[in-house]
């Protein structure tokens, strides 16, 4: 059985680094992905992808890349639940065992 996913694609927000009870460094980011087909009016849709990157990754991620930035991500799919209101909530994320910074958006400052 195999669980890999390879995502390139821009990022929504600037990430934010978290730290859990037990000391691990976390951010959760969510990519941008255009999709390569025209919808019924003739325009391309995008999906935003949820992505958890633990520990280095997350690190590194958190002070190098910014909002619209363009990532690659390899890692693989994971779901997890939650309770709210006594109501089970599913989620279904990337989990990051490799993040490739590919371009910036960054303003060039003028000099």
């Amino acid at each position: 059985m195999l669980n890999q996913t390879v995502i390139v694609g821009r990022l929504v927000k600037d990430p934010e680094l978290r730290e859990t009870d037990n000391g691990n460094k976390v951010t959760n980011i969510t990519l941008a992905v255009p999709r390569s087909y025209k919808n019924s009016d003739g325009e391309y849709e995008t999906d935003f992808i949820s992505c958890v990157l633990w520990k280095g990754i997350a690190e590194n991620t958190v002070e190098y890349v910014k909002k619209g930035d363009l990532l690659g991500i390899k890692g693989r799919i994971s779901t997890r639940n939650y309770e709210i209101n006594d109501e089970k909530k599913y989620v279904m994320e990337v989990v990051a065992e490799k993040v490739t910074f590919l371009s910036s958006k960054r303003e060039e400052k003028d000099d």
